[in-house]
């Protein structure tokens, strides 16, 4: 067994500590894509973008490790960019407590049931599927320019409850399976179904993806699967993303997050794609 697949085969509670031989350079890297990442989030979601094909280049790190050590470091951007939204949104861009309350719940069950499934089924049986809904994303935002400029709250009562706790769950879900995306599958919901404005979208967007990291993790700190030393670094980079996408998400507005939220799905559906094309022709 090579060095770094030791220390990452540790067991328990802890998972693994610090894969032996990563480079200073590399460590730069990771922190430099956790740092995006934290802003990309905090804006519109989609980190994992950057931030998870970062930690699947790492040697000896398996793909479930990735995304459990994914999670470690995504939590604290979230956390930061939700508690920073909480604080400095105007009331009218603040989340709905009827939609963000039930989503979240949802979420941190359907994150927990993605964890579990995370280890046995394949995420490359998923990347089409997820093309897909992306590529319809993209599709009705550009072809409806004003979605998203206001709040026209669709759903009241327990309709929207229901729904929410649905989308939560279903979005959770994919979440805890796979990741890339989760943020922008989150606004869109929130924009397209519920008829959120984009910066209250994003704002409750925050809140639920903290649940959906956090029902991650409570499956896989338990298994080990957590590099906690790499994890913790990065952290501290995606709080300082956070914090910083968060500020400039309120001072900008829904037109500047539906923008950045236009360039993340493009970016994306082109990832996304070449991994498909690359299945194709392998």
């Amino acid at each position: 067994m090579s060095a770094p697949a030791a220390v990452l085969a540790v067991g328990g509670p802890l998972g693994g500590v610090l894969p032996a031989d990563l480079t200073v350079g590399t460590v730069l890297l990771l922190l430099l894509a956790a740092l995006a990442a934290g802003w990309v989030d905090a804006v519109v979601g989609g980190g994992g973008l950057v931030q998870l094909p970062a930690l699947l280049l790492v040697p000896g790190l398996s793909p479930v490790q990735a995304l459990a050590t994914n999670k470690l470091a995504g939590i604290a951007g979230t956390t930061t960019s939700a508690v920073t939204f909480l604080r400095h949104a105007p009331p009218g861009q603040r989340p709905p407590v009827p939609v963000a309350v039930p989503m979240v719940v949802g979420a941190l069950g359907g994150a927990a049931v993605g964890a579990l499934l995370a280890s046995s089924l394949p995420g490359e049986a998923l990347t089409p599927l997820v093309l897909v809904a992306l590529l319809v994303v993209l599709v009705v935002v550009v072809a409806r320019p004003r979605l998203g400029e206001t709040s026209h709250q669709r759903l009241h009562g327990g309709r929207q409850v229901a729904v929410a706790a649905a989308l939560g769950l279903a979005i959770g879900g994919y979440d805890g399976l796979l990741g890339p995306g989760t943020g922008t599958f989150l606004v869109f919901a929130l924009v397209g179904v519920v008829g959120l404005a984009f910066l209250r979208a994003t704002a409750t967007a925050k809140l639920v993806n903290v649940a959906t990291n956090l029902g991650a993790l409570l499956v896989f700190v338990p298994q080990g699967h957590v590099v906690w030393g790499l994890g913790l670094l990065m952290a501290v980079a995606n709080v300082a993303g956070g914090y910083l996408g968060a500020r400039t998400a309120v001072a900008k507005g829904s037109r500047f997050v539906r923008v950045v939220f236009l360039v993340v799905v493009g970016a994306l559906v082109l990832r996304l794609g070449s991994e498909v094309v690359g299945d194709l022709l392998a």
